[in-house]
């Protein structure tokens, strides 16, 4: 029996991807692990292998081509071998990605019977419990990654759920007759799709951005302070700027929890949890993996975490459920002499902030000429859900962590 290959699921809010590019063509002859076609998500982007040994027998999609995920996109088998499946499953992807569009825009809880209804040709495989707890949030099992035996979905992955933009209310645009308009034309992979976030994420918000320094000069002596007084070395990032911001971040975030929401599908989520999504750059493109729980972190594990899930991001082995689920993000762009910049918002989230070059800067303290050092900071925010106030008082509660240093290890 010929055996089939799929759009794959790579992360827990992937609905569908795009086949990029075919590196095999039907009549070849592929070994088990041999890569077949690269694919992209809204997320990343990836090589699909063949899971066994055999011959192409046909190609279901053609690339640019935009499929649910699960969806089949070619079958493997022995020379000559018909097909066996069913008439009429050979849909074509258009097709499929429409009706998976459709049942997206519904607002209706599902029902038991719409539990039971096929996810891209496959039965949704469900516990009672995690059923029962799906309905009661509201939450769609169709958009639920199982982990369970043979994919089952079990209530960890319910009370684990993070949602993000829906389909339905990412394709919509803000000008009256464009609702067909295409971001990112001409591109490919993850450049197309990085063209498409950033331009959703300026046509859905409200975006202002303010900006400051913060005197981080007690900062710098508190580092030397802890290295001189701590006898153990600190090789994994526990004290770096990054680490010692983010957690600047998350104890402002604390205080000011207007700060720590999703805002989608025309619903203002604040949430309890403070997960960190930390831009960082790749070969293709940008990406923004995610610390969960770092409210719950230490500086000796958040600086780790922060740098596992970077260093795994930029190798291509992070796992595809921590590209997604951040509840504010941090990008730095300090290393590249960078001072000022607006970052853009990484939707559904409210805001994001900017981190520019240390400068050095000769101050006149009572009488006395002093050298200082000073962080340029800048927060965009969805000026929808925030005023420039409460965004103001943000940017004062980083900045008083960052200058009370000790307060980051209580």
């Amino acid at each position: 029996m010929a055996t089939e290959i799929v759009m794959p699921k790579l992360g827990l809010t992937m609905k569908e991807g795009t086949v990029d590019k075919w590196l095999v063509k039907e009549g070849d002859y592929v070994n088990e692990g041999d890569p077949l076609v690269d694919i992209s998500s809204e997320k990343l982007t990836n090589e699909v292998e063949a899971p066994v040994s055999g011959t192409i027998l046909k190609l279901v999609v053609t690339e640019g081509d935009v499929i649910p995920s699960q969806a089949v996109m070619a079958y493997i088998g022995e020379e000559g071998e018909t097909i066996d499946s069913p008439e009429g499953t050979e849909k074509k992807p258009e097709a499929k990605a429409e009706q998976t569009k459709e049942e997206s825009s519904k607002k209706e809880k599902p029902s038991k019977e719409q539990a039971k209804e096929v996810k891209s040709g496959d039965r949704v495989f469900i516990t009672p419990v995690a059923r029962k707890m799906a309905e009661e949030k509201g939450i769609d099992i169709n958009d639920l990654n199982g982990t369970g035996g043979n994919g089952r979905i079990t209530r960890l992955d319910v009370e684990r759920y993070v949602p993000s933009e829906k389909e339905a209310k990412e394709e919509q645009v803000v000008s009256v007759g464009a609702s067909d308009q295409e971001y990112g034309k001409g591109l490919e992979g993850m450049r197309k799709t990085i063209a498409s976030r950033m331009m959703r994420s300026v046509q859905t918000t409200a975006q202002v951005t303010n900006q400051r320094k913060v005197d981080i000069t007690k900062l710098m002596k508190f580092r030397e302070e802890i290295k001189e007084k701590v006898d153990q070395p600190f090789n994994h990032g526990e004290l770096s700027i990054n680490t010692l911001l983010a957690k600047a971040v998350i104890m402002a975030l604390k205080d000011k929890p207007e700060m720590n929401a999703w805002y989608y599908d025309d619903k203002h989520i604040k949430v309890d949890e403070i997960h960190i999504g930390i831009a960082t750059a790749i070969d293709d493109g940008l990406v923004v993996p995610v610390v969960k729980d770092a409210h719950h972190m230490s500086l000796s594990q958040l600086g780790p975490a922060i740098r596992k899930v970077t260093s795994e991001a930029k190798s291509g082995t992070l796992d595809g459920s921590l590209y997604s689920g951040s509840t504010f993000s941090i990008t730095n762009l300090g290393s590249l002499e960078i001072e000022y910049f607006t970052p853009i918002i990484n939707t559904p989230e409210v805001a994001i902030l900017g981190v520019g070059a240390l400068q050095k800067e000769l101050e006149l303290d009572d009488g006395k000429v002093t050298e200082t050092l000073k962080l340029p900071l800048s927060l965009t925010y969805d000026h929808q859900i925030i005023d420039g106030a409460p965004a103001a008082e943000f940017l004062i509660k980083i900045a008083e962590y960052l200058q009370n240093p000790y307060k980051l290890i209580i």
